[in-house]
């Protein structure tokens, strides 16, 4: 640094040379780049940089402190904004990979990625994701501070701040997750919202002229307003009332200027999305006394300044493994379990106590034996908290006797459906109400803060409303289960607006989620070992809501088969088929029955049960070749759902049997007779297959 600007920055004021730093560092790299948002990290830097350095607790040399504040950026298209705050804070993202923001391999991706960046606490972009995902943070913080703290020792101790935008507002997600964490008074979750008056190709007063803090008001939340965005010490004293206010989360709407010191694009839709240009972010820097030269200047005084954070989250991080150290010798058996979920690793036996269901010709639905299924389990797994919308009776998820996670203020003889167990933060069913889409993005958050295994729940027909945030959430690589009962036009009577026809396939098509739809009570109890097993996948479980056979598994090959995805169910003598019928589900009886009546045609067949195409791709192609020889071009695959996508198993010679139209309203049996789900169509169309 030369001695004129030396001279500049020691006229100046820290706190301006530090939000300053954070200002250009972030419009260099979107410039460089020649892509990116440079309008918010102009306007919000000051209440950014009043957070990190004023409030956060975090440790930039371990990210994954437990007890840390989480710091969502809701608003992910300002992404910059987040990059420089890890940089200048000691965080291991180095000023190269800064320079190489959204560049092939960077770790400056356009929209914040978890699990990428240290120090991104979750994937936004999506707006309004964040939102609902911090909602999901704050109680997995409330559960775990409920079941694990005691006099003494707030082990886990920590709030959940975010950023938000009107986009973010906009979004119907907000609108579900703000009302549930309202009520369930979560005051440890602040959000600052950077109210600059402009969206991405207008003003606010054409889209979004609603009074928010009313708004917010009457979702239960404690707002307050800043009138001025630069204004540090406003800012300051609203994070610190927020931070006093223990009965409701709280909104700071905050006035701040899209791109902030540009002469010609602040406060105009231009400084949203693209980068200023060279002459402009000039102009930007003359305007704010900043040098023009040299690009990604960090000035030393600056950076010391927002370098304390690391020798100051070492002595947070200290002090807290010292007390937790203290805490270990009170409370042993507390601290061990709750070390293993800061680890994320299973108690030996959880599944134990998992049953193998007997034969049964009636059988049951797969919806109810994973609600039985659930119980054997669940007592072993602290973690594993979870609900539906509004749907326990009908999905079977309720976790009997766990308790409802309320408000401990809540008087249990004024609420209706209440869990056993009584009401209180340490309660582990969650009522979502009728709020699928922040009911999955909750359930992300809850994943991503760690010490959780979230589950939720709703009829398959619903997972359309949810499919964004199951898509972050395969993005991410979470593991959380979606339980989607109703399954098939067997629904019946409620019709088609109920019964889900291309959903399963629409699942599949999510990389890294794992589908799996299990053909009877035994592979259920298989699927959910899977699912809490699956440490870097989410997994959504397929269940039916009629009855469906519990296969001897002395005749057929055993449920646990379902870990490979597909196995043989039943093969014809001397392993020689001639046909393969193939089916997942509640199908599987169907193609059992069949089999019988195509035996006593002297036909060889083979039964292949496929619950989940995600888990039969990742095995070898040996045993794929196994399962489904190539040398057998005679296959059909079942299954109450669109065809698309199975021609990949049955080949250009095989066929389908599924429904690629809309259901009705009738009763089950019905329905599926009249669709061609029945022993006689399977038979009809196999003997077909085999004439060509």
């Amino acid at each position: 640094m030369n001695t004129i600007t030396k001279t500049i920055f020691n006229s100046e004021k820290l706190d301006e040379l530090c939000v300053n730093t954070i200002r250009f560092l972030s419009i260099d790299a979107v410039q460089k780049a020649n892509s990116g948002h440079p309008g918010l990290p102009l306007g919000a830097a000051p209440m950014a940089y009043t957070l990190w350095t004023r409030f956060l607790q975090h440790t930039p040399t371990n990210p994954h402190w437990f007890n840390r504040d989480r710091f969502v950026l809701s608003a992910g298209h300002g992404s910059m904004l987040l990059y420089s705050l890890l940089h200048l804070t000691g965080y291991d993202l180095p000023l190269e990979e800064i320079k190489q923001f959204r560049q092939w391999g960077s770790k400056a991706p356009g929209h914040p990625e978890h699990g990428l960046t240290p120090g991104v606490e979750t994937t936004t972009g999506p707006l309004g994701q964040g939102f609902a995902n911090g909602v999901g943070m704050a109680i997995a913080e409330a559960y775990l501070a409920a079941r694990y703290n005691k006099p003494g020792f707030d082990i886990i101790n920590h709030n959940t701040y975010g950023l938000v935008s009107d986009g973010d507002l906009m979004e119907g997600v907000s609108a579900e997750a703000a009302p549930l964490a309202g009520h369930l008074k979560l005051g440890k979750l602040i959000y600052l919202y950077d109210n600059n008056h402009i969206t991405l190709a207008s003003s606010t007063q054409v889209t979004f002229t609603e009074d928010h803090a009313k708004r917010f008001e009457a979702y239960g939340w404690h707002t307050q307003s800043v009138e001025d965005g630069n204004d540090l010490e406003s800012i300051e004293n609203a994070i610190r009332i927020a931070k006093e206010e223990t009965e409701r989360p709280s909104l700071i709407l905050i006035r701040t200027h899209i791109g902030y010191g540009s002469p010609h694009k602040q406060d105009t839709c231009a400084a949203h999305g693209s980068p200023l240009g060279k002459e402009e972010v000039k102009l930007t820097k003359e305007n704010l006394g900043w040098p023009a030269e040299p690009d990604f200047l960090i000035p030393k005084e600056a950076e010391l300044h927002f370098r304390k954070a690391i020798e100051n989250g070492k002595q947070l991080e200290k002090e807290w493994e010292n007390k937790f150290s203290l805490y270990e010798k009170s409370y042993p058996e507390l601290a061990s379990e709750l070390r293993g979920l800061i680890n994320g690793k299973l108690p030996l036996g959880w599944g134990a106590n998992i049953p193998v269901f007997p034969v049964d010709a009636k059988g049951m639905a797969t919806r109810v034996a994973s609600g039985k299924i659930m119980q054997t389990f669940s007592p072993l797994l602290p973690g594993f908290i979870g609900g539906s919308a509004d749907l326990n009776t009908s999905t079977y998820t309720e976790l009997k006797g766990a308790g409802n996670f309320e408000n401990p203020s809540m008087a249990v003889g004024d609420l209706q459906g209440s869990a056993e167990g009584g009401w209180s933060y340490s309660g582990r069913n969650l009522q979502f109400g009728v709020r699928e889409h922040g009911m999955a993005s909750i359930s992300n958050g809850m994943a991503a803060h760690g010490g959780i295994l979230p589950f939720c729940a709703t009829f398959l027909t619903f997972s359309d409303y949810m499919r964004p945030a199951i898509r972050l959430a395969a993005l991410m690589e979470l593991n959380v289960v979606y339980v989607f009962t109703h399954d098939s036009i067997a629904m019946g009577e409620d019709g088609p607006t109920h019964q889900p026809i291309e959903h399963i396939a629409s699942l599949r098509a999510i990389p890294r989620l794992i589908t799996i739809r299990p053909g009877d009570a035994n592979e259920t109890a298989m699927a959910w070992r899977m699912a809490i097993e699956s440490h870097k996948a989410p997994v959504a479980l397929i269940l039916s809501r009629q009855d469906m056979p519990t296969l001897d598994r002395k005749i057929f090959d055993p449920a646990d088969g379902l870990r490979f995805g597909a196995y043989i169910l039943s093969d014809a003598p001397d392993y020689k088929p001639e046909l393969i019928l193939i089916a997942s589900g509640s199908e599987v009886s169907l193609i059992v029955e069949a089999q019988k009546k195509l035996i006593e045609r002297n036909v060889s067949v083979r039964l292949v049960s496929m619950p989940s195409w995600e888990l039969f791709e990742a095995q070898t192609i040996e045993y794929r070749n196994t399962v489904l020889p190539p040398s057998v071009s005679a296959r059909i695959a079942v299954e109450a759902g669109i065809t698309q996508g199975w021609h990949r198993y049955v080949g250009d010679k095989g066929d389908v049997i599924g429904i690629d139209t809309f259901g009705a309203s009738a009763p089950g049996e019905i329905m599926l007779r009249e669709y061609g789900f029945t022993i006689e169509n399977i038979c009809e169309r196999a003997m077909h297959l085999l004439k060509k």
